[in-house]
């Protein structure tokens, strides 16, 4: 064989070896089944529901933790200086202890409606929320819940912060400035609001465990994850 014989043989396997490799290569969710996409989505949605669930239920899960450590709410925040600088330092930090910890006794009670959610999902359209960006599973997860689960917080949050006087008083000052149009609704019933912000806590975890699954599937020891996710490379 001379050179260019051989020259173009060895160009034609490349190309056929470097097609071959992109083909292997191509895995995606084309490639999987239904069943494989639904199971790999199941077992993400209840690997990252229970890990929040655990992480947040904890003794200061939201108060120690400063990406959904939940402060006081609009004005009250905004005059905290002043109240400090009255004396009412102390009166401030119990509420925000409690609503903290009504969070925190909150949080387990979703474990539940977290995995009837997961159990809910149809195989036809699971490829669909696995393509659809690294939190499209938490988008789906909180559509899902998040009405049930704000009904099932409230009184836990109420209890919570019942004891706290400021808790009271507040609802009173911000209920006459919301119909002035000086509060948001939502920020006007402290109860609610601490409910509204211990969800979106929740919903938060939710997605960062997510986020780790989809870039890093093989840590988490299932090879349904790593076939899933890794197949969105």
């Amino acid at each position: 064989m001379d050179r260019r014989q051989f020259n173009s043989v060895s160009l034609s396997a490349l190309a056929l070896l470097s097609l071959t490799l992109q083909q292997a290569h191509a895995l995606s969710l084309a490639d999987l089944s239904n069943a494989d996409a639904s199971a790999g989505l199941k077992t993400a949605l209840q690997k990252g529901a229970l890990s929040a669930v655990s992480i947040l239920g904890a003794t200061d899960g939201f108060l120690g933790n400063e990406k959904v450590r939940i402060p006081l709410p609009g004005f009250l925040q905004d005059a905290a200086s002043l109240l400090r600088t009255l004396g009412q330092g102390a009166h401030l930090d119990e509420l925000i202890t409690a609503m903290n910890r009504g969070a925190e006794a909150a949080v387990p009670m979703a474990k539940d409606l977290l995995v009837k959610a997961v159990q809910s999902m149809t195989v036809t359209d699971a490829k669909g929320i696995l393509s659809g960006g690294e939190t499209a599973v938490t988008t789906f997860f909180e559509g899902k819940t998040r009405p049930a689960l704000n009904t099932q917080f409230l009184p836990v949050v109420t209890k919570a912060t019942a004891k706290v006087g400021l808790a009271d008083k507040y609802n009173q000052v911000a209920g006459k400035a919301s119909e002035m149009g000086l509060v948001k609704k939502e920020d006007a019933n402290i109860q609610q609001y601490v409910t509204g912000k211990a969800l979106d806590g929740l919903f938060l975890m939710i997605s960062e465990e997510e986020k780790k699954i989809r870039q890093n599937p093989v840590a988490y020891g299932s090879s349904i994850l790593t076939k899933v996710f890794g197949a969105l490379k």
